[in-house]
């Protein structure tokens, strides 16, 4: 019998990916995609009356507030999605026996180690952001022991609008680019993490808990640009620019590559960065 599972968020790039990859000729899982005008998860009344006439065996939740600058004058509206609307769906998740896939970030950390940190860290988020992702994080961990919390990094897709969409768009215009070199983490593809999910599914896992997932290696967002621009012969790269710091409402972590070892021994697949990311945008020319 095929796994029926709900998908939340479906219009992020997360959601999308997740749709593109597996919604057509899929033999093992029959999925479910809502955006919030389908399901607001916010609204427990909404959720109530959804899981009510629907019944799944999981529920991948994609939704969440990611606006990291604007979340820093929108807290309210950050903790309501990221924290509060998580605590209904691990409510209700919890009364219906379905299992919890939520994602979760790399900035539930301050970014002051110089080493790769693990799941067993201690978090101290340092923005409102990452205080609201942890806050949904907790929550979780206090209602359901089925679950599965994946912390990620550095998400992009071949779905607008993300880092990598904006950063091809400004090279095709030609433009100067200022990109710090102040942050150090790690870009990481839907594709793999979409994978990395189908995988905990497919294979039935009931190693539950937190995990972390992330492309292997690391890099600055300034690395991550050139790379991208070496797609792009015909734009002079001298037109990038390094730089330190840069102005921003949020304080982000300096340091936030993640050790994935414990997502290894679940899943072979991960490339380095650059291999996933000169994929994708071979793909996308």
């Amino acid at each position: 019998m095929k796994a029926k599972v709900l998908v939340t968020g479906a219009n992020g790039q997360l959601g999308k990916t997740l749709k593109d990859l597996y919604l057509v000729n899929n033999n093992t899982i029959e999925f479910v995609f809502v955006t919030k005008a389908d399901l607001d998860i916010s609204k427990k009344g909404e959720i109530e009356t959804y899981f009510s006439s629907h019944t799944f065996d999981y529920c991948i939740n994609c939704a969440a507030y990611t606006n990291v600058e604007q979340a820093e004058e929108s807290t309210e509206e950050a903790f309501k999605i990221n924290s509060e609307a998580v605590r209904y769906l691990a409510e209700f998740c919890m009364a219906s026996n379905i299992i919890l896939i939520h994602i979760s970030t790399d900035y539930v950390f301050d970014g002051k180690k110089s080493l790769s940190y693990k799941e067993t860290d201690e978090t101290n988020p340092i923005n409102v952001y990452g205080r609201s992702k942890l806050a949904g994080e907790k929550e979780i961990t206090k209602i359901l022991n089925n679950y599965f919390i994946i912390r990620t990094s550095w998400l992009y897709s071949k779905f607008p609008k993300n880092f990598l969409t904006s950063i091809i768009s400004k090279i095709q215009q030609n433009s100067d680019l200022s990109i710090t070199t102040e942050q150090r983490g790690t870009p990481t593809s839907c594709i793999e993490l979409s994978k990395f999910i189908y995988s905990l599914i497919t294979t039935k896992s009931d190693d539950y808990g937190i995990y972390h997932f992330s492309a292997k290696g690391e890099a600055t967002w300034y690395d991550f640009v050139i790379k991208i621009a070496e797609h792009f012969p015909d734009y002079d790269k001298s037109k990038i620019s390094a730089i330190g710091s840069y102005q921003s409402k949020a304080e982000r972590p300096k340091y936030s590559v993640m050790d994935n070892s414990k997502a290894q021994r679940k899943y072979l697949g991960q490339n380095f960065w650059f291999q996933d990311l000169d994929g994708l945008v071979q793909n996308m020319k």
